[in-house]
């Protein structure tokens, strides 16, 4: 039996695939804060003694590389999080970190955009992120490459410069939790499964941008990264 609706259901959102005409839906996008000790220490944390933790985006929140994105609303202080993105496979739960490695299935560049400002509130009065992190258009991906053509990452440059002008430069290597190990811990708590984006953290040199700007990102191995950012609505 086939549904109405009152209004008509939003789009899948989806991400492009190198190689193939059919794309990866995306069901939920998972973001490890903290994942790099130098960026833990940078946002006043003491990584040897609070390990990464998680936190989430609307899968509405995507959009794709080369985008232009309006400065949003409610902030002052707009900042860029160049990550490494996995993209899951195959179901997992409770597994460990070497079976976790054969539930990757792609990566992608990714930016995680953060309201700073917002977030830094919520940090002080004990809330969530939500509104920091979870606003239209704050997901940003290049097209997926398949860990049939890359293998799993272990290492590799990730950078991200702000109108040709360096500002991120880490590797992935750098990472406290590797990508297995990221899959494998996220597991105790979820069904894992196809559809599922896992941010994986970014390393230090955050910074605000503004109208006009553009950000450059590059992981080895992956599609380059960009995005400009226009005026407010």
């Amino acid at each position: 039996m086939s549904l109405n609706y009152i209004f008509p259901p939003a789009e899948q959102p989806s991400v492009a695939v190198r190689g193939s005409q059919a794309r990866y839906a995306v069901s939920r996008i998972f973001c490890v804060g903290r994942n790099y000790a130098a960026h833990a220490r940078e946002m006043g944390s003491d990584p040897d003694r609070e390990p990464p933790f998680y936190f989430s985006k609307p899968a509405s929140a995507l959009v794709p590389s080369g985008s232009t994105v309006p400065y949003p609303p409610g902030t002052q202080n707009y900042h860029y999080e160049m990550e490494l993105v996995i993209a899951i496979g195959a179901p997992v739960f409770k597994v460990t970190p070497e079976a976790a490695r054969a539930a990757v299935w792609a990566y992608a560049a990714g930016l995680d955009m953060t309201r700073r400002d917002l977030q830094a509130e919520a940090k002080a009065n004990g809330r969530p992120w939500d509104t920091a992190k979870g606003f239209e258009q704050s997901a940003v991906i290049t097209e997926l490459v398949r860990v049939s053509d890359t293998g799993v990452l272990q290492g590799g440059t990730i950078s991200l410069a702000v109108n040709g002008v360096q500002k991120q430069r880490g590797d992935i290597a750098d990472m406290i939790w590797s990508v297995p190990e990221i899959v494998a811990n996220l597991s105790q708590y979820y069904h894992l499964q196809p559809g599922d984006l896992i941010y994986t953290g970014t390393p230090d040199g955050v910074g605000a941008v503004r109208p006009g700007d553009e950000i450059s990102g590059h992981i080895d191995g992956l599609p380059p990264l960009s995005l400009r950012i226009g005026e407010p609505d």
